[in-house]
């Protein structure tokens, strides 16, 4: 059958199509709807899950890879150096089932802490790394990842961009999806347990391996040279190529290189496809992968070849490529003038600012302005962490002073006490991050007798990537119906003794919870518990009514996209209002109210 899917959905049926067995992973945008497609296809025999970390999904597949069955792991680029502890081990140890490791790079950063590239990890821990170039590309290469891996045991990354990983493609899907025949688990401690003997004995397998596959990939299919002998040539991977392949197509006469392998390096196949060849500019989206593996190249074999990319500035380091962008510089590289596009937009307005903001009606805006008006006048300190509440830094809230990588809000908190005895230490987490990277941190705050009080935004999904449950809410990707574990006894049982459940949208309790916890030593908590405003219902509409003396202190105070004025006036969006009422409990002649507000 035919399917239209975007590029995730492509990796998604391609791995179902491979066999795939075990699927974990952790969401992160643009790597989520690649669980979510599988979920949402028959899957008879096929476990998944969405695990607490990318941590805890790659021990879960090395286990069913161990066992001879074919498993997924996906995460987003950042998601990789949370799993790079079981990873950089499981390169030593191998696999018998064939093991894909799914890491979406975000060049941009569109939604992202860094613009780290997965290639360099997989130089790093010495296994292959496959880059796909369109949808279509990765629903078959995806498949070759899991043969690859199986032949030589041994995980292998796969590395989709967001372009790729957001694109959409018609794709022929097979009408059956059935895990393959797999073995068990065979016990075998000289194999499966890791110790210096055997990783010294691996290591050196290792390297001696990825000779053999890169002289593999220098036949892989993926890996093309396209166009007649030139003195020029473009060398570009992933979705780059399409790009460089786009522009060519109007100016033909010139060679491209495709690399689909980008490590081990595919040396064989790029030195016989630049023969001729004297000058080379290579396409990439973050760092200078190929660019630096074609110079290590052409160093160890005395070639005559002059390189251009990012590391002569022809090509820029930071931000995605764009087919646009490619046609300036190949347009440059080729000493030839860029054709008129086919729509003039030198006189076209600029796009409008379009900042993140957090939804009208979220729960987190109340949470953070009941801390901001608790904390009037004290030296207080606020530490961040990766969500939709991550947007707390935004005027006018401005209540996130830091924001480092998921988890250490909690942890940063205890080293500003530690430093600063009188400033009063806050730390903001939601409740999916708590389970995957806050645990940790609250129990090192007890353990290390910290002063901090640590707010828990409990709005009952994982909001910021697309809704996925966690063990929170009460359900798995299973489908199952499982016991929700309480955040509440977690804080009690590692030894907090006051953990107060607030809802944030009742102002006047909020403000007094986070009075009480700030007056007591320790490490305490409270919990701001109201579901996300995309998953529940709206509560009717907010009005303004005549007592209003304009004074705009709701528009000032919380900064609710809800909120506008329109001549001057201030009013309610109804598009966009959910019936809060924090507005009306800041409003200070009384002036706003419905939707069971007074």
């Amino acid at each position: 059958m035919k399917e239209y899917v975007m590029g995730n959905g492509a990796i998604a049926l391609g791995a179902m199509a491979a066999g795939v067995k075990a699927v974990a992973g952790y969401p992160g945008t643009p790597s989520s709807e690649i669980i979510e497609t599988i979920s949402k296809h028959s899957h008879e025999g096929i476990y998944i899950e969405w695990s607490v970390n990318e941590k805890a999904a790659m021990e879960v597949a090395a286990a069913a890879a161990y066992s001879g069955a074919r498993a997924l792991v996906t995460m987003k680029q950042v998601g990789l150096n949370v799993a790079s502890d079981p990873l950089m081990s499981l390169a030593y140890v191998g696999v018998k089932g064939g093991m894909v490791i799914v890491s979406a790079d975000d060049p941009g950063p569109i939604s992202s802490q860094t613009e780290q590239d997965t290639r360099r990890f997989a130089d790093f821990c010495r296994i292959p790394v496959f880059d796909p170039s369109s949808p279509e590309e990765a629903f078959a290469m995806i498949q070759d990842a899991f043969e690859y891996s199986e032949k030589y045991s041994t995980p292998v990354l796969f590395r989709p961009t967001t372009r790729v990983c957001h694109a959409y493609a018609s794709i022929d899907v097979p009408d059956i999806f059935s895990p393959g025949e797999y073995e068990g688990f065979v016990k075998d401690s000289k194999k499966w347990v890791i110790f210096p003997k055997l990783s010294f004995a691996n290591h050196g397998m290792i390297e001696e391996r990825n000779v053999r596959i890169a002289q593999d990939f220098s036949s892989y299919g993926k890996n093309s040279c396209e166009g007649a002998a030139s003195a020029k040539a473009v060398i570009a991977g992933g979705v780059s190529y399409a790009y460089a392949k786009e522009f060519l197509q109007d100016n033909p006469g010139v060679r491209l290189v495709r690399i689909a392998t980008p490590f081990p390096f595919p040396e064989d196949f790029v030195r016989s496809s630049l023969e001729g060849v004297s000058e080379v500019i290579c396409l990439e989206e973050l760092s200078p992968y190929i660019e630096e593996s074609l110079l290590k190249m052409i160093g160890k074999g005395g070639m005559q070849l002059a390189v251009s990319g990012k590391l002569d500035g022809s090509v820029p380091h930071n931000g995605e490529l764009s087919a646009d962008k490619v046609a300036d510089i190949l347009s440059a590289f080729l000493g030839i003038e860029k054709k008129n596009r086919a729509c003039d937009l030198e006189d076209a307005p600029a796009l409008p600012m379009r900042p993140p903001v957090l939804c009208a009606g979220c729960p987190h805006r109340a949470s953070f302005y009941a801390v901001k008006q608790a904390m009037k006048g004290r030296k207080t300190v606020y530490c961040g962490d990766i969500g939709c509440y991550t947007l707390g830094n935004a005027m006018p809230l401005d209540m996130v002073d830091t924001c480092l990588c998921m988890g250490a809000g909690i942890t940063m908190a205890q080293g500003f006490y530690h430093t600063d005895r009188e400033v009063a230490c806050f730390a903001f987490v939601g409740d999916s991050t708590f389970f995957a990277s806050g645990m940790t941190g609250i129990v090192n705050a007890v353990y290390n007798e910290a002063n901090m009080t640590l707010c828990v935004l409990d709005n009952s999904t994982t909001a910021m990537t697309g809704h996925q449950p966690h063990p929170g809410t009460g359900r798995n990707m299973m489908g199952n119906v499982v016991d929700k574990v309480s955040i509440e006894k977690i804080l009690k049982a590692v030894g907090l003794s006051k953990v107060i459940t607030v809802d944030p949208l009742d102002l006047e309790a909020s403000i007094a919870a986070v009075k009480e916890c700030d007056e007591t030593e320790g490490v305490k908590a409270i919990i701001f518990k109201s579901p996300c405003v995309a998953i529940t219902k709206p509560q009717g509409l907010m009005k303004i009514s005549e007592k209003c003396i304009n004074c705009k202190k709701c528009i000032r105070e919380i900064g609710c996209p809800a909120l506008i004025t329109v001549d001057g006036k201030v009013t309610v969006d109804a598009l966009l209002c959910t019936g809060c009422g924090l507005c009306s409990q800041i409003c200070p002649v009384d002036a706003i109210g419905g939707a069971g507000n007074e």
